[in-house]
């Protein structure tokens, strides 16, 4: 079996499988009516999940090593990792607003990789020494891990943002247990600067939109938004769940980004002598896990939920981009592919 030309066809059919996902997750909420779009597109996820998968294990049977010592390797395996990551969050939330972020991202990143590095960057080469640990393949396999996990979870702070139409709604709820209160009815009203709605309390000036039963989970419009077109319980419901899993699924991540750098540091004293050198790769990497980590404290220890966590969790979206890519292709260092500069 020639495995370089399997490998392109995998690749290809990745690409081309994500592509037809996101415009089905698309379709699906135009017209939300139609039944079979969701079902269509969980199974394009899945399909384009194991065509990856499939691509990974034949550059490992060709190359005897672990796939991640080049941008072309690491892109496909960032690609699985975010696949199977929507799988998770998608079974969670029961949403099709997952796959329209997740889907073009993954896709983007496939289309990248096989369309646009050259060939001399997608090809297998043999490791060299100071490559050849164990320590190095744990670092490398859980960064990526951990980049696709936090992704996720930015991407669905980012979808919170536009399913809320970035009004500053509270959700009076615990972001962590069973998740069972959200099966309670949602409140919502004007927040007032002496009087803001909680969960069960009686007497509260503005509309509400549920059963008023006690014990709902809650959502708050501050007055600021008071004109603003006020969300139907359905829009609330959502946004309740996407905070709940995007914080969940960044939970996940952060301590799988915390072990990957210290495996990195650990391979640095291995093969240079020195556990950190502020290489631009791992500055970045340490604003990314104080970017998170600064999500975190918000949400366990301020009690943060909705707008304001959403809008730290998509700026470190983008700061994990500039951590995995951006340096690699623009900056000098140790971690530098050198294709620009």
């Amino acid at each position: 079996m020639n495995l370089i030309a399997l490998q392109n066809v995998l690749d290809n059919i990745s690409f081309a499988v994500l592509f037809i996902t996101m415009l089905v997750y698309w379709v699906g909420a135009a017209f939300p009516t139609i039944p079979v779009l969701p079902v269509l597109g969980t199974t394009g996820m899945a399909i384009a999940n194991l065509c990856t998968a499939a691509l990974l294990a034949a550059r490992w049977i060709e190359a005897g090593y672990f796939p991640l010592s080049n941008l072309y390797e690491s892109l496909f395996f960032l690609a699985w990792g975010i696949t199977t990551m929507h799988l998770v969050a998608e079974n969670m939330s029961r949403s099709r607003l997952v796959g329209m972020v997740t889907a073009p991202v993954a896709m983007g990143i496939t289309a990248f990789a096989a369309l646009t590095l050259p060939s001399e960057m997608q090809a297998s080469a043999p490791l060299v020494p100071a490559l050849k640990s164990n320590w190095l393949m744990m670092h490398v396999s859980v960064m990526m891990l951990s980049y696709a996990t936090l992704m996720v979870g930015a991407l669905l702070a980012i979808a919170f943002l536009i399913v809320t139409r970035g009004q500053a709604i509270e959700l009076r709820g615990s972001s962590v247990g069973t998740g069972g209160y959200r099966n309670k009815p949602y409140r919502i009203g004007l927040a007032d600067e002496s009087d803001r709605i909680v969960a069960g309390s009686g007497g509260v000036a503005g509309d509400y939109l549920g059963d008023g039963t006690g014990g709902a989970a809650t959502a708050v419009l501050d007055k600021a938004v008071a004109t603003a077109t006020v969300l139907s319980p359905q829009r609330l419901s959502l946004a309740d769940t996407l905070d709940n899993i995007s914080y969940r699924i960044i939970g996940l991540g952060f301590p799988l980004l915390t072990i990957g750098i210290i495996a990195g540091a650990v391979w640095a004293n291995e093969a240079w002598g020195s556990y950190w050198s502020w290489d631009p790769k791992e500055t970045w990497a340490l604003i990314t896990w104080l970017v998170f980590a600064a999500y975190l404290h918000a949400r366990i220890t301020k009690g943060w939920q909705g707008r304001r966590p959403a809008i730290l969790a998509a700026t470190g979206f983008a700061v994990v981009w500039v951590c995995y890519l951006g340096v690699n292709l623009l900056g000098k260092g140790l971690h530098s592919y050198g294709w620009f500069l």
